[in-house]
């Protein structure tokens, strides 16, 4: 397998924190960080970002991305899948840039708390079975069989009651999509079948590497994250 090529869809039309991928956490720019992330770990030929947005197109540039088109506008509003984008960035490399490689890693812009060697772990397990991707993932930090659900009223209910008095120990252990990076095979993206019929395996990320960043609170906990491991993260030195 290999090259590898990563892509970064940065749309510049974030609205819960405007501007958002180009925002400076702890004075770099977030997708600044992704791609320092991408191209510290050695295992791509090339780093594409995928945006509409001319500033972004710049600043990713400047941190040693490419940026070898521009996003139409019907992929780049805020309904739009990420499927779409991801096969328009593989149908342009492959078709107009001519470009040889048959796995790509998909890596948002806030994934600023993965490190290099998440990459590497992650491509080793998608490299060890038969499977279209490889997704970080993390456990939920409680069992979500006991978790609780509001009703219109207001009321707290059990939103499995039949759990109620299984101990915690004795429930499966469930994981949550952590946002950061997806491996998988150009043809995961390029292809229609429905989601149930690919082939996944989950790469466990720790608590302390996830935080999706849709908030101002979410903003504030994820450099509080990065003090804690200060210089470890960011531009090379």
């Amino acid at each position: 397998m290999g090259p590898y090529i990563a892509i970064i869809p940065a749309r510049g039309g974030s609205k819960r924190i405007p501007r958002k991928n180009i925002r400076p956490m702890d004075g770099v720019p977030l997708i600044g960080r992704t791609i320092d992330t991408a191209h510290r770990s050695g295992l791509f030929e090339r780093v594409v970002v995928s945006t509409d947005d001319d500033e972004i197109a710049e600043i990713a540039r400047s941190f040693g991305a490419d940026v070898p088109f521009k996003r139409p506008e019907e992929l780049s509003d805020d309904l739009c899948p990420t499927r779409p984008v991801i096969a328009h960035a593989i149908e342009f490399l492959l078709e107009v840039e001519k470009c040889v490689f048959s796995s790509t890693c998909v890596m948002y812009p806030a994934a600023v708390l993965a490190f290099p060697d998440d990459l590497k772990l992650a491509l080793d397990l998608f490299q060890s079975g038969e499977v279209d991707q490889v997704f970080s993932a993390a456990k939920f930090p409680a069992p979500i069989q006991r978790s609780w659900l509001l009703s219109t009223d207001g009321l707290a209910t059990f939103r499995e009651p039949e759990n109620f008095n299984r101990r915690s120990q004795d429930l499966l252990e469930t994981f949550y999509d952590a946002g950061q990076f997806y491996w998988s095979t150009n043809n995961y993206w390029l292809s229609n079948r429905p989601e149930e019929t690919y082939r996944r395996r989950l790469y466990e990320l720790p608590r302390d590497r996830v935080c999706d960043i849709d908030t101002e609170d979410d903003w504030r906990f994820t450099e509080l994250l990065l003090s804690l491991r200060s210089g470890q993260v960011g531009r090379p030195e």
